[in-house]
């Protein structure tokens, strides 16, 4: 046999073959390792060993997550807001439609893709897509996602609650080039918190025989559209109220509510499921209190509206991003609060704003005490927070008589260290009188009736002496209702992010005429006075002169 001979020398090549073998194995590597470690997902009670490890989750036990993927040229999208929200602008309220926003600032079709194929080549299914390409839903068993996320799921001693909680050992690392947000899911630390309150966990609730025409004079959904717009037209002719839920409902229980009201129920209910949750909400397994309080009042102060959509999910990046991706419903209300997850929500908070949709977010029922994991994301500034009043009536369904602060009422500067927003910054807006924060977000931005004084049925029952911002909400939600129809009626656009709107209206010289301006009250740490304050933003609506006064603005 002939000798192999080496045309460079035997040195040179075996240098040669260790260099490319080298080359190899590092692409490899790279290949086969993680490409990204995120961050914000390891609870800090777990990083720092407050919470004691009592197991591991079984491999089998299945989770939900929503895998977020971040916007494409949010600095543009920024000015754009500036733009749709500027009076002076020719782009003033010119909103972009779904596929608009996908094209100009949502994630490509490619990385949506990637995201796409990396969660099923890891064993998990995708349970929904979303049209604004922002989140992609899957799930799948523990086992499958310790592999794709190179964590260990642990089981451990909630530090401070009766419980235990999952949560991941470490900060996940994805095989992956495109850019992830936040994976939501991982761990259930923090719980999210219904905003209603019972009078019996209440301190000085309301007496039964208010000035309501519910049972024992308690209030009823029709009692705060009396109240706050009287008797005119306008009932939501052709708009859409969308509802934000932790949990499903039933249907019966909102029926039972009209019959004992005495009173119809002619809105079309749709639910729209997500992460697996059951549209349906039973005892003894399931309380539809806060779904069913929410429904009952929004088709109160709209009866006539075209439809009410309500989106059951348990990842608030899933719900969020539905509504966004159908912008059917330009009204959008959520008596829900959890963890800080502003920089997941806000690319999609952002898109509500640049679509003409309107989002508001009940703050809390324990005063100037609330949590931050309570009121989030009531203090984010691409919301508007509502807080809480105690509202006298001249009689059952009568016109509003008095309004004082609700001593309830979550308000104060973000305890999640949300900066203040450019809106609050107009001169006249935080001052000494109201001990507003001049370096952070302050909340809330309005406030309607939430008194311990209400009547609802959920659960299979009704009764009295309920109250919480959770009833506000849906309140204002069904105020942009009526006036969207007349926008709609006009030949204008929806009125969209309400905020830049009302700041500018509150340091105005009508303010007064716009808004029941609540000047006494407490909620321990602020006072209800003149203009702004922290308990009750800029007040309730005056929604005859309110109405007249937003649709008339260029």
């Amino acid at each position: 046999m002939r000798a192999l001979r080496y045309p460079w020398g035997k040195q040179a090549l075996r240098g040669t073959l260790g260099m490319l073998l080298g080359v190899f194995l590092f692409a490899a590597a790279a290949h086969a390792g993680p490409r990204s470690t995120l961050t914000s997902h390891v609870p800090g009670a777990v990083a720092n060993g407050q919470a004691s490890s009592v197991g591991e989750l079984p491999g089998a036990q299945r989770l939900s997550l929503a895998i977020s993927l971040p916007l494409r040229n949010e600095a543009e999208l920024d000015r754009q807001l500036q733009r749709l929200y500027d009076p002076q602008s020719p782009q003033y309220h010119r909103y972009l439609s779904v596929q608009e926003f996908t094209q100009r600032f949502g994630p490509t079709q490619d990385d949506y893709d990637a995201v796409v194929r990396f969660a099923q080549a890891n064993g998990l299914a995708v349970a929904e897509t979303h049209a604004n390409r922002m989140v992609v839903d899957v799930d799948g068993s523990v086992t499958d996602i310790e592999k794709a996320l190179h964590v260990s799921m642990g089981v451990y001693q909630h530090p401070t609650e009766n419980r235990t909680f999952y949560a991941p050992d470490r900060e996940p690392a994805l095989d992956l080039d495109v850019a992830v947000l936040h994976i939501s899911g991982l761990d259930n630390f923090s719980l999210p918190h219904a905003k209603f309150t019972r009078a019996a966990q209440a301190q000085g609730h309301a007496p039964a025989g208010g000035t309501g025409s519910g049972p024992d004079g308690q209030f009823i959904g029709s009692d705060m559209r009396a109240a706050y717009y009287g008797s005119g037209p306008l009932n939501g002719s052709g708009q859409t109220i969308g509802l934000y839920e932790q949990t499903g409902y039933e249907v019966s229980d909102v029926q039972l509510y009209f019959e004992t009201v005495n009173e119809p129920l002619n809105v079309p209910i749709r639910g729209v499921s997500l992460n697996g949750v059951p549209l349906s909400c039973a005892p003894p397994k399931c309380s539809d209190a806060e779904a069913a309080i929410d429904m009952e009042m929004a088709v109160s102060m709209v009866p006539g509206m075209n439809e009410l959509l309500v989106y059951v999910g348990s990842k608030d990046v899933s719900i969020f991003s539905r509504m966004a991706s159908d912008n059917i419903a330009k009204e959008l209300s959520c008596s829900w609060g959890w963890a800080d997850n502003e920089s997941s929500l806000d690319p999609i908070f952002k898109e509500f704003a640049a679509q003409g949709q309107t989002l508001f977010v009940a703050t809390g029922d324990d005063g100037s005490n609330t949590p931050g994991d309570v009121v989030f994301p009531a203090d984010d500034p691409y919301v508007t927070g509502v807080g809480g009043t105690d509202l006298v009536t001249n009689g059952p369904g009568g016109s509003w008589q008095s309004e004082t602060g609700w001593q309830d009422s979550a308000g104060g500067a973000s305890k999640n260290g949300i900066p203040i927003p450019t809106y609050q910054t107009l001169p006249g807006v935080i001052n000494s009188l109201n001990g507003g924060s001049t370096t952070l977000r302050n909340y809330p931005d309005v406030a309607s009736e939430s008194n311990t004084n209400q009547f609802s049925c959920f659960d299979g029952g009704c009764g009295g002496q309920y109250g919480g911002t959770s009833y506000a909400a849906p309140q204002w939600a069904g105020f942009i209702a009526m006036l969207n129809e007349q926008n709609t009626s006009n030949g204008k656009a929806p009125i969209g992010f309400l905020n830049t709107g009302i700041y500018r209206q509150g340091i105005g010289s009508n303010y007064d005429t716009y808004f029941y301006d609540t000047t006494s009250g407490s909620n321990g740490e602020y006072s209800a006075v003149t203009g702004y304050d922290l308990v009750t933003g800029w007040g309730s609506l005056n929604a005859a002169n309110l109405l007249n006064a937003l649709a008339s603005a260029k």
